[in-house]
């Protein structure tokens, strides 16, 4: 048995699609947008056992924030920040909601109706809506313009909505028609006039980063009185990537220098130098300046110079690196993205 115990906050209520159940005895997903302080714990523990199938939820502190909410022990969790997570291994789940930081968005079963709909072979995933995850659009400029065009209730605030350019730089960067605009360059758009608005997008000049919502993902958040957050958002059509290299032990060593620097978000991280031509590290693409992430799997994040040297050196003749740019690196922190989401990429 593997036992996580992250003690998984809530400040919001417990968050649920209809609760019957149908005729085969199958109910329903139930959703958690779960909060904590930094200092706080989850309140509740993910389990892997034997013999019983799924990410199991246990061990739920009494009187604590999930068991407030409404987290049932047995309960199985089927969704991780809007990414299906049933089929994963245990340990990348694990890692998915450390990685959240102090927020993250649950969807669960409960254990009777996980069994059954197992033993009826149902598609679990498709007990869930297609896609609840926001957008994080980055958006540059062409002689046209950013390619949408923004309307707003007359007399109201921060409530924007987008209309896209076909073929536009807005439409090519993944921004839905009819979207809602939520946040701008990383900062909320809620208290923003439409002209204010307007002011803030000159003010961008020739690239614009964008958190929007379709009107079914706005709808789902917003009856459920939930917040929308860039942490949750799909983030699979920006520019800006993390890369995984695998590195074999040459003849001379991998061909890097490993050296303790400052980061653009502040403290300090572990970079990349000194990339020797031919050898392993240029083969696999490491790039001088690449900031270190996660070495064999898991995080760095509060690892000094000498612990991740010893990371690295952990298994004798390979390693798997976790790294991002410089430039993405600045970006992902422009929009409030910390070491530990970036796992999740």
């Amino acid at each position: 048995k593997f036992e996580f115990d992250p003690k998984i906050g809530i400040d919001n209520p417990a968050l649920t699609l209809t609760e019957d159940t149908d005729g085969e005895g199958v109910g329903e997903p139930r959703f958690y947008l779960l909060s904590k302080e930094s200092t706080e714990t989850f309140g509740f523990c993910l389990h892997e056992e034997r013999g019983c199938q799924g990410h199991v939820i246990r061990q739920i502190e009494l009187g604590g924030v999930a068991q407030r909410r409404g987290l049932q022990d047995g309960d199985r969790l089927l969704q991780v920040n809007g990414h299906f997570v049933d089929h994963m291994d245990h340990l990348r789940v694990v890692q998915k909601i450390k990685a959240s930081g102090n927020q993250v968005l649950l969807a669960v079963l409960d254990g009777d109706s996980y069994e059954a709909a197992k033993s009826l072979g149902r598609d679990l995933s498709q007990m869930l809506p297609d896609d609840i995850r926001p957008r994080l659009c980055h958006v540059t400029r062409d002689k046209s313009g950013f390619g949408f065009s923004v309307s707003c209730p007359e007399g109201t605030k921060g409530t924007f909505q987008l209309s896209v350019l076909q073929d536009g730089p807005a439409d090519r960067a993944g921004v839905p028609p009819g979207s809602w605009l939520l946040e701008l360059n990383g900062d909320s758009v809620k208290s923003y006039s439409h002209t204010q608005l307007t002011k803030k997008l000159k003010q961008s000049g020739s690239k614009v980063t964008l958190l929007v919502a379709s009107s079914a993902v706005e709808e789902f958040y917003r009856l459920r009185g939930l917040r929308v957050m860039a942490a949750l958002a799909d983030t699979s059509r920006l520019p800006f990537k993390v890369r995984e290299l695998h590195l074999v032990k040459g003849p001379a060593g991998y061909g890097f220098l490993l050296k303790e620097d400052d980061c653009s978000s502040g403290g300090v991280g572990q970079f990349l130098w000194d990339v020797d031509v031919g050898l392993p590290a240029e083969q696999a693409g490491m790039k001088e300046g690449d900031r270190v992430l996660a070495v064999n799997g898991e995080s760095i994040e509060g690892l000094d110079h000498e612990q991740t040297v010893l990371r690295i050196r952990a298994r004798e003749d390979q390693v798997t690196l976790l790294v991002i740019d410089p430039a993405g690196d600045e970006f992902y922190h422009s929009v409030g993205f910390g070491g530990m989401v970036l796992l999740c990429l």
